[in-house]
């Protein structure tokens, strides 16, 4: 164990950056889910229906994960050219999504007209939307090319929210199912893999770099230029910053291992979509209030034990009680568990009923 003047690490810029970017994408993630979903149920159109998890659904998830990481573990540099291809398409797809409402602000602010020029995917694409389309495969493009960590930032924010907003859980209690399962998951891989399988699974396939396809073809090709692309590539699954300016990254738990349980039990009222301020008008009263507090807490309390252990620590470890915890204790206190745990009744002619978390 190492002595607690150890814990001025965390007052480092890396540390700190890397503990405000996880809450704020966190927060992000589950604002964006909210008001899409409003967006999707006011304009019935379910032409992009999101996923929501059952029970069976949400069990399945830490088998077929565990299931992916021995595949990774073990035949990582096999598949890893392959793995960056469908990250790649998965990152131009999810940075088109995040940016597009921003599109049409301006169009909207601006007054632009934008008529439909051609069709892609079998939907009607305008002119601003191409343009958005080159510019994500540009940025993509030159995360390939540059592996850059700020570009990585990126493209893993834009696939967290674009997950969070489509694959969604009707309640807390098929969360509570789900988030229990991946707490034990965290922690097998991470404490105890190393005694079945002779490494820690989790570390060794977190801190591997993927082969870069970019490079591959390049130096086939014997093109001009090789030098400037980079070989290896960190996937953009995790959020990474420089500790100093003599180089090095500093792994961080991805801002996807917990989104926020409440934000749309908080406003499950309205069909509008919710503007920023409207969540700072009443803090007493929203149960996000309690979540981000706790899921800050966890991540600070992961990273200390780690730094005072010298280990790697399960997120989940820690996230899953500070978050869910002040949660379920607050709705109890307040008797309104019963509709938070089971979600509101499903109107079977009217999706927006369904109250999703």
């Amino acid at each position: 164990m190492e002595p607690l003047w150890k814990l001025v690490f965390l007052l480092e810029p890396a540390p700190v950056t890397l503990i405000l970017t996880a809450v704020a994408v966190t927060f992000g993630s589950a604002f964006r889910a909210l008001n899409y979903g409003k967006e999707m149920e006011r304009n019935r159109d379910f032409s992009e229906a999101s996923i929501t998890l059952d029970k069976s659904q949400a069990l399945m998830i830490p088998i077929m994960s565990s299931c992916s990481l021995l595949l990774m573990f073990y035949l990582f540099s096999s598949v890893s050219q392959l793995l960056t291809a469908f990250t790649a398409i998965a990152s131009v797809t999810s940075l088109f999504f995040c940016l597009s409402p921003y599109i049409l602000s301006l169009k909207s602010q601006f007054g632009l007209s934008d008529p439909f020029v051609s069709m892609c995917c079998s939907k009607p694409f305008t002119r601003f939307q191409w343009l958005l389309l080159f510019s994500c495969i540009s940025i993509v493009a030159a995360w390939l090319v540059t592996g850059h960590w700020i570009l990585n930032n990126l493209l893993g924010i834009s696939i967290c929210i674009a997950f969070v907003s489509h694959v969604r859980l009707p309640n807390i209690k098929v969360c509570a199912i789900l988030l229990v399962c991946l707490f034990v998951y965290d922690i097998f891989w991470v404490f105890f893999s190393e005694r079945f399988f002779g490494a820690n699974v989790m570390v060794t396939v977190a801190t591997q770099q993927a082969s870069n396809p970019v490079h591959t073809v390049a130096n086939s090709l014997s093109l001009p230029g090789l030098q400037l692309i980079t070989k290896k590539l960190e996937l953009p699954v995790k959020i990474v910053f420089p500790r100093d300016l003599l180089g090095g990254v500093l792994p961080g738990g991805s801002a996807s291992d917990f989104m926020m349980l409440v934000l749309c039990f908080d406003h499950r009222k309205s069909r509008d979509t919710v503007k920023l301020h409207e969540l700072y008008s009443s803090k007493g009263h929203k149960y996000i209030w309690y979540a981000l507090p706790g899921y800050a807490i966890g991540l600070v309390t992961a990273l200390a034990i780690g730094v005072l252990s010298h280990s790697p620590q399960p997120a989940l470890l820690y996230l899953v009680p500070s978050t869910l915890g002040p949660v379920v204790i607050v709705s109890w206190m307040r008797k309104e568990l019963a509709e938070l745990w089971e979600g509101s009744p499903l109107n079977l002619n009217d999706k927006s009923h369904q109250t999703e978390v």
